[in-house]
């Protein structure tokens, strides 16, 4: 909790991050072994903000866009009242773990996101 009584948006960005990171265990399993692969871009909106609560929030997942060597996940995160208080989308590179370079995203697993396709992230901008 920051100095304003609200959740920071650091930690926002935290808990983006892991429910990426649970969401990659859950889908992935080992079979993400021999992949590497990079955050590119991380966009956040906040539309309410975070009140502490012992209550957990959720944080709905779905990948919002595939390329050829790059994927979005996109993010909506729901208080415990049902209120969104912020959606986010992250740009991930598959790379080839010698040379660091963008690498076409492996059939394997291109399905499992493909199962996982949902909406784009729907900024106001």
């Amino acid at each position: 909790m920051d100095s304003l009584a609200h959740v920071n948006n650091v930690q926002v960005a935290r808990l983006f991050e892991e429910a990426r990171v649970r969401a990659f265990a859950e889908w992935f399993g080992e079979r993400r072994e021999g992949i590497s692969m990079l955050v590119a871009r991380q966009d956040i909106e906040y539309h309410s903000p975070l009140a502490y609560t012992q209550e957990p929030v959720r944080i709905l997942v779905r990948i919002s866009r595939i390329g050829r060597s790059s994927f979005q996940w996109g993010y909506t995160l729901v208080d415990p009242n049902g209120v969104t208080c912020a959606i986010a989308q992250t740009s991930m590179v598959v790379i080839d773990r010698t040379t660091g370079r963008p690498t076409p995203i492996p059939d394997r697993i291109r399905a499992i996101l493909e199962s996982h396709h949902g909406a784009p992230v729907n900024f106001r901008r």
